[in-house]
């Protein structure tokens, strides 16, 4: 797939205030620090679509950006340890499941995980919540270019050996670098294939 245009579209912190059309979304989700606004920015070839920050928990809202005028590609806050309130903290983890609870339009969210750690007990659970929700999600390996091959496959493999304890199989994923673009054109094909396959949007 070629991103031909990237637009935002809106912000906000309500379910019910996301775009009405029937458009197709992908919803981007991880822990604080993962990369996610510069895999956002890899993916789709512009330099600032998504906000990036050396600290912690920037995006708290749930944006929507339109891509190529036929699905949105939704960056959603990042769980785990923002340097935010308390208070807050619940506030867009309290908006985070309405949107997977309710967002019909919602066909796969990417989970995004540091390829350089262990498996983390906070992805792990959060993964189960979208299994028990039946969310469908794949798992995005991130900074890819920051691990020596073999500790890279290491890493992957015990995420697939702990995923493995509770799932029956593994879930789709793909291992990525924005520093060097390494896995976006499998992420933009996966979901130039699943639309290809969707019916006709309304």
């Amino acid at each position: 797939m070629k991103i031909k245009s990237a637009e935002f579209v809106i912000s906000n912190s309500d379910v019910s205030k996301c775009p009405e059309t029937r458009l197709p979304e992908y919803a981007f989700i991880g822990r604080s620090n993962v990369g996610k606004s510069s895999l956002i920015n890899a993916l789709t070839n512009r330099k600032d679509l998504a906000k990036t920050s050396g600290r912690p928990g920037k995006t708290q809202l749930i944006n929507h950006f339109l891509i190529n005028q036929s699905w949105y590609l939704v960056d959603l806050p990042g769980y785990g340890y923002a340097r935010v309130s308390k208070t807050a903290k619940k506030t867009f983890q309290k908006f985070i499941t309405q949107y997977f609870e309710k967002r019909e339009q919602m066909i796969c969210a990417f989970v995004l995980i540091d390829s350089r750690h262990k498996p983390q007990p906070i992805d792990m659970e959060f993964m189960s919540w979208l299994g028990e929700h039946q969310v469908p999600f794949c798992i995005i390996f991130t900074k890819a270019d920051k691990m020596k091959p073999k500790a890279l496959e290491r890493n992957i493999n015990d995420y697939q050996a702990e995923m493995l304890k509770t799932w029956t199989e593994m879930p789709q994923f793909f291992v990525t670098s924005s520093a060097n673009g390494m896995g976006s054109e499998d992420v933009l094909n996966y979901i130039q294939n699943i639309n290809d396959n969707l019916l006709p949007q309304k």
